[in-house]
C-alpha cells in the first residue's frame, strides 16, 4: 500500500542555482575591482611636487668630530645588484666616516622617485643576502633623536670574518615605515589620492664583532648628523614628525 507521506522533488528547472548565483556575484565583484583599480591608479609623482634634493651636497663631509675617510671603500655591489640599484634609485650616496677615536661608520642613502610593486626600496636583508652574506633575524627598535624617535631595524650580516652590525630605516612618501606591511599601507593610502610616493633608505653600519657597542656608535653618528641639518633637510631623511 503506498505511503501517504509523499515528498515532492524539485526539478532542475524549479530549483534556484546557488552555484550560478555565487559565480555571478564573484564575477561582478572582479569587474568592479578592476574598474576601481583603473579609476584610482596613481598618476602624480610626489617627487615632482617637492623640491629636488642633492644628497651628495646635502650631507656634509665633516661634522661634529666626524669626517669622510676616503681610504675605506664601502661595500661595492656586484654587477647584478648594481643593475637593480640603477633601476630603482635616482640617487645613491655611500660614504665611510671616521671620528677622532678612529671608529668608522659606513653611511648609505638611497632615494627612489617612484615606489610601486615593481620599484621598491630594497631592504638590507635582501641586498646583503644577494651579496653572499648570512643575514641574522631583523630586530625592530627605536632610535631616539632630538627631533623624534625613529622606528628602525637592526640586524647583523656576516660574510667570512666580516661581521657587520646594521641599523636602517625606510620612508615611503613623508613617513618612516616599520616593515613591508606598513610600507604597503602607506603606498595604498597615497595611491587612493592619486599619488605615486617616493622612497628612501637610510643605512648605517660598522665592521665589528662588538654588536652592542656598534649599535650605540651608530646611534651617536645618526644624532650628530641629523643635528647638523636644516629642519627641511632632516625631514627628507626621517619624514614628518608625528606622522
Amino acid at each position: 500500500m503506498p505511503s501517504s507521506n509523499t515528498t515532492s522533488a524539485m526539478t532542475p528547472h524549479s530549483m534556484p542555482s546557488a552555484f550560478s548565483t555565487r559565480h555571478l556575484l564573484i564575477g561582478l565583484a572582479m569587474v568592479f575591482a578592476a574598474i576601481v583599480a583603473v579609476a584610482i591608479k596613481p598618476t602624480h609623482r610626489l617627487a615632482d611636487q617637492t623640491a629636488q634634493v642633492d644628497f651628495e651636497a646635502m650631507i656634509p663631509a665633516q661634522f661634529s668630530g666626524w669626517r669622510v675617510d676616503d681610504s675605506v671603500t664601502p661595500l661595492i655591489a656586484n654587477p647584478q645588484q648594481q643593475a637593480v640599484i640603477g633601476k630603482i634609485y635616482a640617487q645613491t650616496l655611500s660614504r665611510t666616516y671616521v671620528n677622532g677615536r678612529g671608529e668608522r661608520v659606513m653611511l648609505t642613502i638611497a632615494y627612489g622617485t617612484s615606489q610601486s610593486d615593481d620599484l621598491q626600496v630594497h631592504r638590507p636583508e635582501v641586498c646583503y643576502s644577494a651579496q653572499g652574506f648570512h643575514v641574522g633575524e631583523p630586530v625592530r627598535g627605536v632610535l631616539p633623536t632630538a627631533a623624534m624617535d625613529i622606528p628602525v631595524t637592526r640586524l647583523v650580516a656576516v660574510n667570512g670574518l666580516r661581521n657587520e652590525p646594521i641599523t636602517y630605516w625606510t620612508t615611503v612618501g613623508d613617513k618612516v615605515v616599520k616593515d613591508n606591511w606598513d610600507s604597503k599601507k602607506q603606498q595604498l593610502k597615497l595611491g587612493f589620492r592619486g599619488i605615486v610616493p617616493d622612497g628612501l633608505l637610510f643605512r648605517v653600519s660598522t665592521v665589528s664583532g662588538d654588536e652592542p657597542s656598534s649599535f650605540k656608535l651608530q646611534d651617536e653618528f645618526v644624532n650628530a648628523l641629523l643635528g647638523t641639518l636644516k629642519p627641511e633637510e632632516r625631514q627628507r631623511l626621517i619624514g614628518r614628525i608625528g606622522q
